[in-house]
């Protein structure tokens, strides 16, 4: 007797297509059909489908003649050189439009067709155009489903965001108001087993149009199992429909939301009644979803690059108030309310042979003392982290509440030093879509018992408690841990070996945020650039059909796309102001100031600036960084001027106190006085500077390199204006 569980079923092997489609299978090298789905006939006509088997559609052009003649058939060669590639065409037969499919997949090539269906009902929104301007990560997905909406409508369209166990949260939702609520609803991992996830990675939109109708069978003479993997049409598991059908659905629709080559999670759509969706309307609901997707993804990056930088700041001053004590102790103990918040914790426990100081809620000295005898001998990493220790080790080690999540960090393990992060235990409830306890059903198949894992019947809200948990730590909690080991290891008094060990490790923190703004710029680069060429391709399109609404929103596309791409190179110039390599020698701006003064006047439509370049001190600099500096300088200067009736911009240096100061000033918006702490910070843009284009990139690289080459940026501004200070050294 076997047992079958979820991720064991062969999902992409089911030897049938959906009805809706139409599948011919030739050998990729001669070309000769090797299988065909059963419905073929119905297609082409054909009364006797045995007479296909081993030969070309070629022999048979009375019947695929509208096959033959298209563009896809005549250059097959050219448009299958690469697997899984999947290229589209229409043709007529019998007077009727059908989309026409072609792809390659190991030894074979996919022939699919599926009737054109017009969506008379579709609206496309210009919404859709926001994504990279919406600055809140549920407004992302609520503005995707949205537009959606307007392509597919179904009764109820969710964002499912799978969990790291496997298990997924329903986190947004457009519904029908006879439709019930699954927002917030979590589901197990055995609904989307894992070779359903791997699927989803490869073929990216999912139909199931109609969970009732009768499926199509394969015809093949050959004895092998025909991978449908991106078939359009592949059948479904019967364990998927009876899914589907004991949720009161009868259609769904899936789009997968791909991020960094990982399956974040699935737009998924259900439908009471049987519904098709039209395979261009699937591309295009495809485009908008990674869309989104590559707009959620910029906005965590944003996010994970400030909070980095912000990491080290703290962890710099941090490092300066260490540096106060003659010891490591006194230097954790008189910082220790700091130490406890970094990671967010409740309490903490710093210990040190006989010494011990704590901060927050912590367990009572008995049960530390537990903790730290236990703790050495359970691990050799230098950090333990765990979010279930009272419910891993609380009856061992006698535990209560206080203690429920942990995070220790060895300082000295022999001498057991260290600290102790705790969290208390948190009431814990899941809300379940149903009960989700697999259930087991007997099925008999080819004479033999199978046990399955048979899908619930119900989807009620089922609630889970679960006890003896902290709130989860997360991967910014772990960083602030790793960042306090960092200024231990930086500031503590130790041999040479530990001086160079930590040397090495705080060289690679510094490569390891490096490479962070290197992959935003880099990896995040391709697929703009893929989804430019695809709105490029839309606009020659459509300037066949003199639709200028469509124009005009392929266009917007296309400048949001180029708007992402100047904010990675701007984060680009920001990391390599940091690292790269830089040459101190005297200079004469002047040249530099005129040529970027000229230019700025044309990058922002602004001739009739009225630019004044006073006296210019020689500097000591960096060439290509003193560029820079202006360059950013001057053009905001510009930029932010250049409504102005009468645009002025006066620029001039002179020595002051042994130093070279230059001031740059403009009679433009003004920075308001209640933001100008943010001045510097990355991504910050004043409230009144969002009508003008930029990102906030431009001073913050603009004080990174003052400060490298040894001098410093500051301004004046008022209602008037602003004045930006450079003072340098003198040469």
């Amino acid at each position: 007797m076997n047992f079958i569980e979820c991720h064991e079923e062969p999902i992409h092997i089911p030897g049938y297509i959906q009805s809706f489609g139409y599948l011919i299978g030739i050998d990729a090298e001669s070309h000769s059909i090797t299988f065909f789905s059963r419905n073929i006939t119905d297609l082409f006509k054909i009364e006797n489908a045995e007479l296909l088997f081993n030969r070309q559609l070629t022999d048979f052009s009375e019947f695929f003649r509208p096959v033959m003649d298209s563009d896809l058939y005549i250059s097959l060669k050219s448009f299958t050189k690469r697997e899984n590639e999947t290229h589209f065409d229409k043709i007529f037969v019998d007077g009727k439009e059908y989309h026409f499919s072609v792809f390659r997949g190991g030894k074979h090539i996919f022939l699919e067709f599926e009737a054109v269906h017009e969506n008379l009902n579709k609206r496309i929104s210009n919404k859709y155009d926001n994504f990279y301007v919406i600055d809140n990560e549920q407004d992302i997905w609520e503005q995707l489903l949205s537009t959606l909406s307007k392509i597919v409508n179904y009764d109820r369209m969710m964002v499912y965001k799978f969990m790291m166990d496997g298990s997924g949260k329903v986190i947004a939702e457009r519904r029908s108001d006879h439709m019930d609520s699954y927002l917030g609803l979590h589901y197990p991992e055995s609904d989307i087993p894992r070779q359903a996830r791997e699927l989803y990675l490869k073929k990216r939109k999912r139909i199931f149009s109609n969970v009732y109708a009768e499926t199509v069978p394969l015809m093949s003479r050959a004895d092998e199992n025909i991978d449908l993997t991106f078939v359009a049409s592949r059948g479904m598991s019967p364990v998927h429909g009876q899914y589907i059908k004991n949720s009161g659905a009868s259609s769904s629709f899936s789009i997968s939301i791909i991020l960094d080559n990982h399956l974040w999670g699935l737009v998924t759509c259900q439908n009471s009644e049987p519904k098709h969706i039209d395979l261009e309307d699937r591309v295009q609901a495809g485009i908008f979803t990674a869309l989104a997707s590559n707009a959620y993804s910029s906005f965590k990056s944003k996010k994970e690059l400030n909070y980095r930088l912000e990491l080290n700041e703290k962890a710099a001053e941090l490092k300066a108030e260490f540096l106060k004590h003659n010891h490591l102790f006194d230097s954790l103990a008189e910082n220790k309310e700091k130490l406890r918040k970094l990671p967010e914790a409740d309490g903490l426990v710093i210990i040190s042979e006989n010494d011990r100081v704590s901060s927050g809620s912590v367990p009572d000295r008995e049960m530390i003392d537990r903790i730290a005898h236990w703790a050495p001998e359970q691990t050799e990493e230098s950090i333990y982290v765990s979010r279930s220790f009272l419910k891993d080790f609380g009856q061992e080690l006698s535990l209560d509440e206080t203690a429920a999540g942990i995070i220790i960090y060895f300082i000295e393990r022999s001498k057991k030093e260290m600290l102790i992060w705790f969290r208390r235990e948190f009431d814990e409830h899941i809300d379940w879509a149903g009960n989700p306890e697999k259930k087991i059903d007997v099925l008999l198949q080819n004479g033999e018992e199978k046990h399955v894992v048979s899908p619930r019947t119900s989807f009620q809200i089922f609630t889970e408690s679960i006890k003896g948990n902290s709130k989860r730590w997360n991967s910014r909690d772990i960083s602030s841990v790793k960042a306090v080991r960092d200024v231990i290891l930086e500031t503590s008094h130790k041999q040479y070996n530990a001086i160079k060990s930590l040397n090495n490790e705080l060289r690679k923190v510094n490569e390891e945020l490096d490479s962070f703004s290197y992959t935003i710029s880099h990896d995040l680069g391709t697929p703009l650039t893929v989804m430019k060429l695809n709105a490029q391709t839309l606009l020659l399109l459509n300037r066949l059909t003199d639709d200028e609404r469509s124009k005009n929103k392929i266009n917007a596309i296309i400048e949001e796309i180029d708007g992402m791409a100047e904010m990675m190179h701007d984060v680009l110039q920001l990391s390599r102001a940091k690292y790269s390599e830089m040459e101190l020698e005297r200079l004469q701006p002047f040249q530099t100031i005129s040529k970027i003064s000229e230019n700025a006047k044309i990058t922002f439509e602004s001739p009739k600036t009225e630019i004044i370049i006073e006296e210019c001190s020689d500097v000591l600099a960096d060439k290509t960084m003193l560029h820079q500096v202006f360059l950013n300088i001057i053009n905001n200067a510009v930029k932010y001027s250049s409504h102005q009736d009468e645009p002025k911009v006066k620029i001039w240096g002179s020595e002051e106190d042994g130093r070279v100061v230059y001031r740059v000033s403009d009679n433009g918006i003004g920075i308001p006085e209640e933001e100008k702490h943010k001045m510097f910070k990355i991504f910050n843009r004043m409230d009144n500077a969002k009508k003008f284009k930029g990102n906030g990139v431009g001073l913050s690289i603009v004080h990174r390199i003052m400060q490298r080459i040894g001098g410093t940026v500051d301004y004046e501004s008022d209602k008037e204006g602003t004045c930006f200070i450079l003072t340098f050294k003198k040469p």
